[in-house]
């Protein structure tokens, strides 16, 4: 059965795999400085830093943001060991089950093959590719912004509140104020 539980830097083993995990998945560009994920992590009550385990073996990690009317998931990657398993789509099944709300995720426009398959294997979990340009936000000064589109899931009507889920998301996520 998967499980996700929620790590913060005292649980000193589940958190270094998430680390490690976060930094094996994302390039510097696409993830904050180890200090603040650390701070967020500890003390930021919005925030959810999560490792996916599978009776009792860590196969994964997810991290999302309470919105207050919408979750944001801002990672999620499964061990390159236990990639090819159906891992992905299980844990997200888990997760729009545990969240029983919309769900907002950016992914990189379809520029190849990757980008193309990773939107695919959201559309077959019910998410919808909403292809209004969006920019990512840099995470540190001096990075540049990074074109995505987002996907939903559940209720929510990005015709109307693209706007409004896009400022809620530069604010809380990045720090940045529209």
């Amino acid at each position: 059965m998967i499980e996700i539980k929620q790590v913060t830097t005292k649980d000193q083993a589940s958190y270094a795999f998430v680390e490690e995990l976060m930094h094996t998945a994302f390039p510097e560009q696409e993830r904050r400085d180890t200090p603040q994920q650390r701070e967020y992590s500890d003390n930021n009550p919005l925030f959810f830093n999560n490792i996916i385990v599978e009776n009792d073996k860590p196969i994964g990690m997810i991290s999302y943001w309470n919105m207050g009317d919408f979750y944001y998931i801002e990672h999620f990657a499964i061990d390159p060991a236990q990639r090819n398993g159906g891992y992905g789509k299980r844990v997200l099944e888990s997760v729009k089950e545990l969240l029983q709300a919309p769900i907002v995720l950016e992914v990189e426009e379809p520029t190849d093959e990757m980008s193309t398959r990773r939107i695919g294997f959201y559309n077959r979990l019910e998410f919808i590719l909403y292809e209004k340009p969006y920019m990512q936000p840099p995470y540190r000064e001096g990075d540049t912004e990074l074109p995505m589109f987002l996907m939903t899931y559940g209720a929510i009507n990005m015709e109307e509140e693209f706007e409004r889920v896009k400022s809620v998301i530069y604010k809380e996520v990045y720090g940045r104020i529209l």
